[in-house]
């Protein structure tokens, strides 16, 4: 390790701690040339596949991104940014397990809704209307209507909505 001081590649290290669950590694070290003390963080490289987007265009994945379409789904319901990390851990793992060099955007976005569905129904719905992409409120109405209910559901179920009267 080069020392961010005076650049010597020598150094010992005098202490070492796992952090995050056993994801980040975080070591004390020293330089032998200078003395200078200094930390550095050791995590696991994980490659992502590409995100093969509606239109065709790839781009790489992003949890970030990710978590902001989350976030913007709950705002201002009683989700935790802590349940919303969550979501985004779930399923960047599930993309890695899928050992693809590309994922389509429509697998993401469902697994985000079934994810959503299970923790709170107003960013369920906000969220698959807008990934979604609904003609009408009609075909809106219809594709929930159209949503399995499991026994995960138990009481909080799927939003019954009615369609609107003709000609609004």
């Amino acid at each position: 390790m080069k020392c961010p001081f005076c650049g010597h590649q020598e150094d010992r290290v005098l202490d070492t701690r796992v952090g995050r669950e056993g994801e980040v590694i975080r070591r004390r070290r020293e330089c032998l040339g200078c003395k200078g003390r200094f930390s550095t963080f050791e995590t696991l490289l994980q490659v992502f596949p590409l995100i093969v987007k509606k239109d065709g265009r790839r781009e790489p994945f992003s949890k970030d991104k990710l978590l902001r379409g989350i976030q913007a789904a709950c705002q201002k319901r009683p989700v935790s940014l802590a349940q919303m990390e969550q979501i985004v851990e779930r399923v960047a793992r599930w993309i890695l397990s899928r050992s693809e060099r590309e994922v389509p955007t429509q697998w993401i976005g469902e697994k985000v809704i079934k994810e959503l569905r299970l923790l709170d129904n107003v960013a369920y719905v906000r969220f698959a209307s807008v990934y979604r992409d609904f003609k009408d409120v009609r075909e809106f109405v219809r594709a929930l209507e159209d949503e399995p209910q499991g026994p995960e559901d138990g009481d909080r179920g799927l939003l019954k909505l009615t369609p609107p009267p003709a000609g609004v």
